[in-house]
């Protein structure tokens, strides 16, 4: 029974975190399957999304909480520019640019705490 016990956070978790959102997930893959992707609403909900996810991305670097607190804005926003640079030079791989941002935050923020001691 200890198995379980140790196990019910993360069923919670999953229940009342990943199960609700992944319904409307479905949902919209099937509602969108005969959208043409150049029509304006799908262009405008494009749109809110990519602002959306800006103003995130703009909150976490200039009004930091947590750990991020300690690393200097110049870091912060360097480490987006080296990002969205990567992610340029990828050819839009959003992969490049999240694993070129976070070591430039990395090498960053270790080269600030070295500087400090």
């Amino acid at each position: 029974m200890s198995g379980i016990g140790e196990l019910s956070p993360y069923l919670v978790l999953i229940l009342v975190g990943v199960l609700p959102n992944e319904i409307w997930r479905w949902l919209g893959l099937g509602l969108v399957r005969g959208l043409n992707e150049k029509s304006e609403i799908v262009v405008l909900a494009r749109a809110v999304a990519t602002a959306i996810l800006a103003g995130v991305i703009a909150k976490l670097i200039l009004f930091p909480s947590g750990e991020l607190t300690a690393i200097p804005l110049a870091v912060r926003v360097g480490a987006a520019a080296c990002g969205f640079a990567a992610f340029v030079a990828a050819r839009r791989s959003l992969l490049a640019g999240v694993a070129a941002g976070e070591a430039a935050l990395l090498v960053g923020a270790l080269l600030f705490a070295h500087a400090m001691n």
